[in-house]
């Protein structure tokens, strides 16, 4: 009966064990950027929209990322910058984005690029 009792609380700790060494969530959005709007006019705009949007829910210690191409071949959606968005966990992730869409945050996004196709990643540091 102990053995039995031994496996069932291995195995459970084993389903949840993946849980706690989860990565942290990034969110990557591919975008376009909006007439002649500069790269500096982006990330300047890209700091004001991290510091709203840090002040929402599951914000505190989030990271915002632009990345510029330097030399590629055409992805076809003629992405002009990525945005990534990086949080502590997927818990903070989860409460963030549940306040986002419906908050003034959402629409600041707007005001220097588009963005045409996002996803969400479990991103590990090696």
């Amino acid at each position: 009966m102990k053995l039995k009792s031994l496996v069932s609380t291995a195995s459970a700790l084993m389903l949840v064990s993946s849980f706690a060494s989860a990565g942290n969530p990034v969110q990557m959005w591919k975008c376009n950027i909006h007439g002649e709007t500069t790269e500096e006019g982006v990330m300047a705009q890209a700091g004001k929209w991290k510091e709203a949007a840090g002040a929402l829910a599951g914000g505190s210690g989030m990271n915002v990322y632009t990345m510029f191409p330097v030399s590629v071949g055409a992805d076809g959606d003629g992405t002009d910058v990525l945005l990534a968005v990086s949080w502590e966990s997927f818990s903070s992730f989860g409460q963030w984005w549940d306040a986002y869409p419906s908050s003034d945050v959402a629409q600041m996004e707007r005001e220097t690029i588009s963005c045409h196709g996002s996803a969400l990643w479990e991103s590990e540091e090696i």
